[in-house]
């Protein structure tokens, strides 16, 4: 198939400026308040309130520092202060989501714990309830659980909580990709005891990098701040007395996010006509969209996401840091379509490979719902979808471009790029 390139590149997710942003930055600049404190924090912090009716807001330097404080709140709440030198959670095992960005799961190393990977489930393609259960069974002595909402769409978090209840553990709530969807009428982000968003460059807003810590517990948030700041005491001079960190955000960023936060609706709007488009395009392939529950979720739609039925599979086998295919007629996989649209010009990208894969965690235990089980290869295999779901989707799944500038004509010939492979 020769398809010609696209003459400007049509990306993934980039950011969309609208102008409100520089207002607020040129007013820190001229105001000289271009540091951790400011009116644009106070602000932020105000809206994200607002918006997800959330108590307590934290703007930090990233959605990374931000779940690393949620860790180290979570420890200390579990298990108290740590011995000097050591993390919250040293020697101790976390149960994580399996198919995310690596960011969600990090933190709990930082901490010293052992992250327990949970295989995903197809409805949702986030963490399966049913394998949570079973860890719980596997692993009673845990006591904290990471979930991250994937590609935008909220996990079953009703379900999950209750589980959590039920074990007696906290729940973070990774809603980093998420900001602006709902489960059940409630904003994600309100899930669990500490709650996280980012505001990185692809994100559904943005600014530039930044992210933010939720959390109803306003003591909580006031010891994230002080961590946040180098955990410096209330004195005439620096005086610490207990481990801090640089993740306050800056009032610089803080007035691009700022600038960014009267237009989510919008974005998400934009985002939600993307992927309806792409359903819509696809109607007749052997593929399906990322899926939520209707009824129950909207998700804010970040990125649209395509999963290539099994039978319409060609052959693939990846390594750790390349891919192979053979064409087939009427077939197709990921691989061969991410090549496609990167040489129209076109960014698209493969699922997040799940964390048991990772040669970073390979060692660590991982649960499916039918028990513990241990990494595969990073080959595509026909596996029995029941034994490996994260696998399963990131051997056929991939990202597609969902940037909200991308114009209908340029979408439809992105849905001719994908058509043209399964011919």
């Amino acid at each position: 198939m020769q398809t010609e390139a696209f003459e400007k590149k049509v990306w993934l997710s980039s950011p969309t400026m609208h102008g409100d942003e520089l207002r607020y930055v040129t007013e820190a600049i001229e105001t000289n308040w271009v540091s951790t404190v400011g009116e644009n924090l106070t602000e932020l912090e105000r809206l994200a309130c607002g918006y997800t009716g959330c108590g307590n807001a934290v703007a930090l330097s990233s959605g990374t520092a931000a779940l690393h404080l949620a860790v180290k709140l979570a420890g200390e709440r579990l298990y108290g202060q740590p011995r000097a030198g050591h993390g919250t959670l040293e020697g101790r095992r976390v149960f994580c989501s399996d198919m995310t960005f690596d960011a969600t799961v990090n933190p709990v190393a930082y901490e010293g714990g052992e992250a327990v990977f949970i295989d995903s489930e197809y409805e949702t393609w986030n963490m399966d309830p049913e394998a949570l259960e079973k860890a719980f069974g596997i692993y009673p002595e845990v006591k904290l659980v990471v979930l991250a909402n994937l590609y935008g769409t909220p996990a079953k978090l009703d379900q999950i909580r209750d589980i959590c209840n039920a074990h007696g553990a906290l729940l973070i709530e990774d809603a980093a990709e998420s900001l602006g969807a709902t489960y059940k009428g409630i904003q994600t982000g309100n899930f669990g005891a500490y709650n996280v968003i980012s505001f990185n460059g692809n994100k559904i807003i943005t600014g530039s990098s930044g992210g933010m810590l939720l959390t109803d517990d306003r003591e909580a948030a006031d010891k994230a701040r002080k961590w946040s700041t180098q955990s410096r005491e209330a004195a005439p001079w620096y005086q610490h007395e207990e481990l801090g960190y640089n993740y306050r955000m800056s009032n610089i960023i803080a007035g691009i996010v700022r600038g960014q936060f009267p237009y989510l609706d919008e974005h998400i709007r934009q985002k939600k006509e993307i992927y309806m488009r792409y359903r819509e395009g696809f109607r007749d392939l052997p593929v399906q969209m990322n899926p939520y529950i209707e009824g129950s979720m909207e998700p804010n739609f970040w990125l649209s996401c395509l999963l290539i039925d099994r039978e319409a599979m060609c052959r693939q086998v990846r390594g750790e840091k390349e891919a192979l295919y053979i064409e087939e007629k009427g077939k197709s996989c990921p691989t061969q379509i991410l090549e496609k649209l990167t040489w129209c010009n076109a960014e698209g990208r493969p699922i997040w490979k799940p964390m048991h894969l990772q040669p970073v965690y390979r060692m660590n235990p991982f649960v499916t719902k039918d028990g513990s089980g241990r990494a595969r290869s990073n080959a595509y295999i026909n596996t029995d979808a029941a034994a490996d779901v994260g696998a399963d989707i990131f051997g056929r799944g991939l990202c597609l471009p969902s940037d909200n500038k991308m114009t209908e004509e340029q979408q439809n010939r992105v849905i001719d790029i994908v058509r043209g492979c399964f011919q």
